[in-house]
């Protein structure tokens, strides 16, 4: 017997099967095998059609029971892992009204900005614990105000992974979660955000049904069978974003405990039981995957750095290197501080975490007769992993505490220089895994019976790679790091 966990991601559908009695992933494949494109049709546009994520989620469906000989009667539920912030627009029928506005999408900024300048930064950081920025809610604004002849025919409003849930089940519905990432959930009051609603003149009525995030949302309908290759019945057990859904993933669901990627971008995500926020302008706050109503709070601080992965693939194709594995012997003949050289890793446009300024990426203190690709290779690493400690701090002055660590087995954190300097620098072990979204959202499926042991006992049995611990000399990180930090606040102030 299996859970089929779904990870809808902007680049690729990805789906995985574990096994039931023992956590254990079965298979994982993705569909399409190149990526996915986006519609652009203005600069700063980014849209998918969600019919498009249908197709290939039945695609990958298909792919896992043949490659594996699953038959679909053995299939017994599923758990949705989904792009954040996404909007995706239904009639009455459920037929998608016009392409997703997706998460990179930033049409909507002005129209959130003016919104947080009008209710009060006080009101959205006490309620929302957030601005409504360029998140779902400020889309549909868009939407509102730009397609009014589309506007008029919406019936309900879903994230991504509401859609592909709705494409199975025929059933629309929505969670506290999903709420929260597109800046429709009042924290204070524990309900939907009715004052954000009546300020973007958005109807309640478009809003989904509200189903918890683990149990049974809803079940596979005789069409959506029949289209996915799923039995008929199949219950429909968990959805969450992905941010949510990498630190489930990761086993972090309490207060203390951070989950952290290094891909093209790089993410702390942070659970908090406290609704302050001190650092709503750098950092977003959402409700996690385990939030219930009327429960202490489980809040989910997310912490986003574009310019991490990104810089050290750019390296990579621009240095005259074959691997990132020559990239790291490189960098390992280098001293702590790489003699001086610093590299500002953020290329990838404007940093939230940075107040949204965009300083690009600089590398500096080059002495052309005493360094080489070596020196480059290593402040690169320094310098992203410099990116988390600062990331670290603003979590830290927002009320974060950190007692457990846990991250991807990316290729960053495979890095020896780089997870020890941020083990060092933060004095906290760093404990690696080897897990995917579509895994995670496999097995959460099973959390519809609340075994939360259960569920970390897989994780650890199944996933766990190696402990990466501080450095007892701190002194020569601590000095390159101030040296770093010291360009980029020249930078940030000038």
């Amino acid at each position: 017997m299996y859970y089929l966990g779904l990870d809808i991601g902007s680049s690729s559908i990805k789906a995985a099967l574990v096994d039931m009695a023992t956590g254990k992933s079965v298979g994982v494949v993705q569909e399409p095998e190149t990526e996915m494109g986006m519609l652009a049709v203005k600069n700063g546009w980014a849209e998918q059609h969600p019919d498009d994520w249908w197709k290939h989620v039945c695609a990958a469906i298909s792919k896992l029971e043949t490659n594996y000989n699953i038959p679909k009667s053995e299939i017994k539920g599923i758990g949705i892992s989904y792009q954040m912030h996404g909007l995706v627009l239904v009639d009455k029928d459920g037929n998608a009204l016009r392409p997703s506005i997706i998460w990179c999408d930033s049409r909507a900024v002005e129209i959130g900005n003016s919104a947080f300048e009008e209710i009060g930064e006080e009101k959205c950081n006490g309620h929302l614990l957030n601005s409504p920025s360029n998140f779902t809610a400020s889309k549909l604004k868009w939407v509102k105000d730009n397609e009014p002849e589309i506007y008029k025919k919406v019936y309900k409003f879903m994230l991504p992974g509401d859609y592909i849930a709705y494409r199975l089940s025929n059933e629309m519905t929505t969670t506290i979660s999903g709420l929260s990432e597109g800046i429709f959930w009042d924290f204070k009051n524990d309900e939907i955000a009715d004052f954000l609603l009546d300020h973007y003149g958005i109807e309640k009525s478009m809003v989904p049904d509200i189903v918890e995030t683990f149990g049974l949302q809803c079940s596979v309908s005789a069409e959506g069978g029949k289209e996915s290759g799923i039995a008929a019945g199949t219950p429909i057990y968990y959805r969450a974003g992905d941010q949510p859904n990498n630190a489930l993933s990761l086993n972090v669901f309490n207060p203390g405990e951070v989950a952290g990627t290094g891909g093209t971008s790089g993410v702390f995500y942070a659970v908090t039981d406290s609704l302050s926020v001190k650092e709503s302008s750098r950092v977003n706050n959402f409700a996690h995957v385990n939030y219930k109503k009327g429960a202490p709070p489980r809040i989910g601080k997310l912490l986003c750095i574009n310019g991490a992965g990104i810089q050290y693939r750019w390296i990579l194709n621009n240095l005259d290197v074959e691997s990132y594995a020559e990239m790291n012997d490189l960098a390992s003949e280098i001293p702590v501080g790489s003699d001086g050289v610093c590299m500002i890793p953020f290329g990838n446009g404007a940093e939230r975490m940075l107040n949204n300024k965009e300083v690009g990426s600089r590398l500096v203190n080059i002495n052309l007769n005493n360094h080489g690709k070596g020196h480059i290779c290593r402040a690169a690493l320094e310098g992203i992993a410099f990116s988390f400690v600062y990331g670290m701090e603003i979590l830290k002055s927002d009320g974060i505490k950190i007692n457990v660590l846990r991250v991807g087995n990316d290729n960053l954190f495979r890095s020896e220089i780089f997870s020890n300097t941020i083990a060092t620098l933060l004095e906290q072990d760093i404990e690696i895994y080897n897990t995917t979204g579509a895994i995670g959202a496999a097995r959460a499926a099973g959390l519809h019976d609340s075994d939360f042991e259960k569920f970390g006992s897989y994780i650890m049995e199944n996933d766990y790679v190696k402990t990466f611990k501080p450095d007892k000399d701190k002194s020569s990180y601590v000095e390159a790091y101030q040296n770093w930090k010291e360009e980029l606040e020249l930078i940030i102030h000038k």
